[in-house]
């Protein structure tokens, strides 16, 4: 490609500034629709609880067969199962739910890499975005609780988006339950070392979530949260 190739290569890619205002103003309709679309299968589904991790345990991994259980036994206590629907410790989770016999939701994301729904989500309960925060949106409007297994920078996220919007009461409180101690200990003891002591966060704000290792402990707070307080969207 030559430099005139390139200077009209170039000159096509050019918007100007009311081009690219017109188009922000059009993506409003694209945003509005995915969130139309999620509320409107989410609201039928009924009590759910959001497992996450990571997209790259394999199955057979000691904690991909923990999902599993975990998504199970939940199942089996009423609660539907809603992943990312993805691989990994979401495929784990939509298969303990379709083991089960429960309701395996799917909230799938495009992304560069194509990320393929995993095939033990209920084909009437996937849900396809475009936006991680429309996504991230209906995981805490519907889910009843939060599983959060080991995981990447993506779980981080949702687990702090989730005990952050708890601490600023944007939402109410809801069972937010990381698991295995071990993996998680690292992050705790800095959290007590450093945000605690630096007065970054109070002491109550480490009471917005629990630490387990089995799907009994799982399942055992998640009801006792629900033993006292209704099962209802979060907002």
């Amino acid at each position: 490609m030559n430099q005139n190739d390139d200077r009209i290569q170039n000159a096509f890619k050019l918007k100007t500034w009311q081009e690219i205002k017109s188009a922000d103003s059009w993506q409003i309709f694209k945003v509005m629709s995915e969130f139309v679309d999620g509320f409107e299968k989410l609201s039928k589904i009924g009590p759910c609880v959001t497992i996450f991790g990571s997209a790259r345990t394999e199955p057979g991994h000691k904690y991909f067969n923990l999902a599993e259980e975990i998504a199970f036994n939940l199942s089996r206590n009423g609660y539907g199962i809603i992943t990312g629907g993805g691989p990994g410790i979401m495929e784990a989770a939509n298969k303990g739910a379709n083991r089960a016999g429960g309701k395996s939701v799917g909230l799938n994301i495009e992304l560069p890499r194509e990320q393929v729904p995993n095939k033990f989500i209920d084909q009437d309960k996937l849900i396809q975005f475009n936006y991680f925060f429309v996504r991230k949106v209906m995981f805490i409007k519907y889910s009843q609780g939060f599983v959060v297994l080991p995981g990447g920078y993506g779980t981080l996220d949702e687990f702090f988006e989730a005990i952050t919007l708890i601490q600023t009461e944007k939402i109410g409180n809801f069972p937010v339950i990381l698991v295995c101690r071990d993996y998680w200990k690292g992050l705790i003891q800095w959290m007590k070392d450093i945000l605690l002591s630096e007065n970054n966060i109070s002491p109550e704000d480490l009471d917005f979530f629990r630490i387990v290792d089995t799907p009994g402990e799982v399942v055992e707070e998640i009801n006792r949260y629900y033993s006292k307080y209704l099962l209802r969207p979060n907002f």
